[in-house]
């Protein structure tokens, strides 16, 4: 990956580290940061690792969608949904993803922790759908990602009444899994990916196949998902060593 511009990117053995970075604009998404985000799906969709992704610590995630942009923007630009496509690639990659939110999750970049797996919270996190007020719609899977991860109802409490959601309201209705001091952020998320890594990694990533699954698809792709992992080495090694240690005790 070429050195980014809107990113900081740390890679390690187990795990991709990034953090928007576009101080000034409040962590606006850009049509730089799209192309960066495309471009580290495409390593981390051949070479796969738990994603951690956050905007730091400094009280904002992501303020949305840079607006001097989106003004400019057209009816055929919106077909072509540069934003909606970004955040599919993000749910769809093959390992897990967690954003840490610190601050505000506006617009675009609210839509954009909602494509993560997991999301942690601190304790001055808020969520929000302004887009209406801008004379447009939450367009980058907002409506049906909101409305899967906390019903209808609420869903549209948030996308048509302007409701924003605090730290607090985000762990109460499950959006968020966990909520820590800004301090503790970045900590925390990587306590998440060390408990994910202690499964196996076939088991971790088939696991987030069959929870991302169509609905139509189970239970058959469960019970694809079971057959591999019942023919892989590591489960034996696995289960012995778990009756290994129960006979030893």
């Amino acid at each position: 990956m070429i050195a980014p511009r809107t990113l900081l990117v740390e890679h390690r053995d187990d795990r991709t580290i990034v953090t928007l970075h576009r101080p000034a604009e409040r962590n606006a998404i850009d049509a730089t940061m799209v192309s960066e985000l495309l471009e580290l799906c495409t390593e981390l969709e051949s070479d796969p690792k738990v994603l951690v992704l956050t905007g730091g610590t400094d009280g904002v995630f992501a303020g949305g969608a840079d607006i001097e942009q989106l003004q400019q923007r057209r009816r055929d630009d919106a077909f072509t949904g540069v934003n909606i496509r970004l955040f599919d690639r993000i749910r769809q990659l093959p390992m897990p993803s967690i954003a840490a939110i610190d601050g505000w999750a506006l617009g675009g970049g609210a839509e954009l922790s909602y494509a993560c797996d997991v999301r942690i919270a601190t304790t001055r996190t808020k969520f929000g759908q302004p887009e209406p007020q801008l004379g447009i719609i939450a367009g980058a899977g907002g409506p049906y990602r909101l409305v899967r991860l906390l019903g209808e109802s609420v869903a549209k409490h948030i996308l048509l009444a302007g409701k924003s959601l605090d730290a607090d309201e985000a762990l109460r209705v499950g959006l968020v899994l966990d909520i820590v001091e800004p301090h503790e952020l970045i900590e925390a998320a990587h306590a998440v990916v060390d408990r994910m890594l202690r499964g196996s990694l076939p088991a971790l990533r088939l696991t987030k196949l069959a929870v991302d699954a169509p609905p139509e698809a189970h239970p058959q792709v469960d019970l694809l998902a079971q057959a591999l992992l019942f023919e892989d080495p590591e489960k034996f090694e696995r289960m012995q060593a778990f009756l290994d240690r129960k006979k030893a005790s």
